[in-house]
């Protein structure tokens, strides 16, 4: 369901900050729409604030992108930790980062990785692409960590495949619309697991 500011009666009641709002209007059109297709006038105008509160906030719409991205980024966070920290079993905590990833499969409102599409459509350099590596590497430390935690030979080596297969399920999700994507990568990722723990 959409955050975002209506005008009217709602609106007055709004306690939500400048910020706050204008961040909900972002991470409803720029995931929805695609962050080039989403103009500043209607973030501004879903948002419910004046034009000068998006530049005195974020400075500019890069800058709205970086936080739009940041807050994707700890949402899948706490998702993930979530999962992770409901086991003690090593292998299990490495196969509980593919669990959080089915959950958010299973949200109707799901439209593929916010970050592969927001790089696909941004420079080299720009706030999209550096929050997407800091996204990526982010989640690569997880696997890196948890897979050491497992007894895993080369653990570096494992996660690097582990995440292709988590991204590779987003896409079959996504694009090809497997709705089994969750818990086949999932199965992968354990028997990829097993014979390097072999």
């Amino acid at each position: 369901m959409s955050r975002t500011a209506t005008a009217g009666p709602e609106q007055a009641t709004d306690r939500r900050t400048a910020r706050e709002r204008l961040l909900d209007a972002a991470d409803d059109l720029f995931y929805a729409e695609g962050i080039h297709t989403v103009g500043i006038d209607r973030i501004i105008e879903s948002a419910g604030v004046a034009k000068a509160s998006l530049y005195s906030t974020f400075g500019s719409k890069d800058e709205l992108v970086r936080a739009y991205l940041a807050v994707r980024h700890d949402r899948i966070q706490a998702r993930v930790e979530r999962h992770v920290a409901a086991h003690t079993d090593p292998r299990d905590r490495v196969l509980a980062v593919f669990d959080a990833q089915a959950e958010r499969f299973a949200e109707p409102d799901y439209r593929g990785c916010a970050f592969t599409a927001a790089a696909a459509e941004s420079p080299s350099g720009s706030a999209a692409v550096e929050e997407t590596e800091r996204y990526r590497g982010w989640l690569l430390g997880v696997l890196t960590d948890l897979t050491r935690e497992a007894g895993a030979r080369d653990p570096e080596a494992l996660a690097r495949r582990l995440q292709m297969i988590y991204d590779g399920a987003g896409l079959a999700f996504r694009i090809d619309h497997l709705p089994t994507a969750g818990q086949e990568s999932r199965d992968v990722a354990a028997a990829l697991l097993d014979a390097a723990l072999a």
